[in-house]
């Protein structure tokens, strides 16, 4: 099923931008409850203003509201970029760790943001268990946890560690293009023939093919 879902997807990636470390970090805990699209279009600004952990930690946190603003929750994403850059600062010398270990113990850090951390900026091996991962997971009965720390170990336990970042962002893309929550486009699905969950959705190509998107949520 990865290797089909890897041919289908080949440009399969994260969709958030960044260019280094620190921006891979600020940008995954400014994506909760917003679209990455949102993201994008307001991170530039923040990276301008305050492009290292130690000048976010000295941002006012009146001006840091205004660019958070567009993505909602900004007083919490404020709060918590603040937090989060002063833990950096102090503990870390200003630089992002790599260790999971370390990067969970910074404020507003779980393990889904500190695995996407690892594979997206380090190029470290990590599942990345957001909404769709777990969905998918469950509908493809590879496990029935609902829990993410115990969906990402089961489906880790399935897959070599070397395929876990990629395997990530192919059930996100996946999730997000033909897998729906709600309406799942099977009869356009490339693993339909594999998948114990198909008929969840249209079977039927035309109508199933209606509901297949280009790209991610705007």
């Amino acid at each position: 099923m990865d290797r089909i879902l890897a041919e289908t997807y080949p440009d399969a990636a994260t969709e958030l931008d960044f260019t280094n470390a620190f921006e891979c970090l600020v940008v995954t805990v400014i994506s909760a409850q917003t679209t990455d699209r949102r993201v994008n279009a307001a991170s530039p600004a923040l990276f301008a203003a305050y492009p290292t952990p130690e000048a976010m930690a000295a941002a006012p946190r009146e001006h840091m509201e205004q660019l958070l603003g567009p993505l909602g929750f900004f007083r919490q994403k404020t709060d918590a970029l603040l937090k989060l850059s002063q833990a950096l600062v102090d503990t870390f010398g200003g630089e992002v760790p790599s260790r999971l270990e370390d990067l969970v113990t910074l404020p507003g850090v779980g393990r889904k943001t500190a695995n996407v951390v690892r594979g997206e900026a380090f190029g470290l091996p990590g599942i990345t268990v957001d909404t769709h991962f777990g969905r998918l997971a469950r509908r493809f009965g590879w496990t029935e946890e609902t829990d993410p720390v115990k969906v990402e170990h089961a489906v880790g336990a399935l897959f070599p560690k070397r395929d876990w970042t990629p395997l990530s962002q192919h059930l996100i893309w996946h999730g997000r293009r033909r897998c729906h929550a709600k309406k799942p486009a099977c009869g356009a699905c490339p693993i339909a023939r594999l998948c114990p969950s198909f008929g969840l959705g249209p079977t039927d190509p035309i109508e199933a093919e209606k509901l297949v998107t280009t790209q991610g949520p705007a």
